[in-house]
């Protein structure tokens, strides 16, 4: 299956898992630029289920929209588990969503460093029962990184809200 229908396949897996739990969803995207936030409204009555979403590519958006701490920016960077942690925290206080996804991350050509290379992109996933984060490093170029990311964060949204 090729990613433009996997993505079409798990958003209709999730509109139909949060529709059914009456639960509602918040993105809170760097890297991705809002991409996950329009793969799930290009499905229509998307508005039942998924609340906003927050595009926050600069530090001071994940500040002031978010609430990350600059400490944390600061001691961690944006691309780390503290600050999608903290991203996804705060998608689901600053929204009626139930459930969230933030990502943040170094889609390229440039940027990475030996510690995190361009492909490193951390995925955090905010639910009632807490939040979790996981770091995963994709191959290719900054499209490829990205859509990755966008199938990434889906697939584990859809876990999260089956398990």
């Amino acid at each position: 299956m090729d990613l433009d229908r996997e993505i079409e396949s798990l958003v209709a897996a999730l509109a139909a898992g949060l529709a059914s739990r009456g639960a509602m969803l918040a993105t809170a995207e760097s890297c991705t630029g809002g991409w996950i936030a329009k793969v799930l409204t290009d499905r229509a009555g998307s508005s039942a289920w998924f609340d906003r979403g927050f595009v926050t590519y600069s530090n001071a958006a994940k500040q002031e929209m978010l609430g990350v701490a600059a400490e944390t920016l600061g001691r961690h960077g944006a691309v780390s588990r503290e600050t999608v942690l903290e991203m996804a925290g705060g998608a689901l206080a600053r929204s009626a969503a139930t459930f969230s996804v933030a990502v943040s991350g170094i889609a390229g050509p440039g940027g990475g460093t030996p510690d995190k290379p361009v492909g490193t992109v951390w995925l955090a996933w905010g639910t009632p029962g807490g939040a979790d984060a996981e770091r995963v490093c994709f191959a290719g170029d900054r499209e490829a990184v990205r859509r990755q990311t966008v199938v990434h964060a889906l697939r584990g949204l859809l876990t999260r809200l089956d398990g």
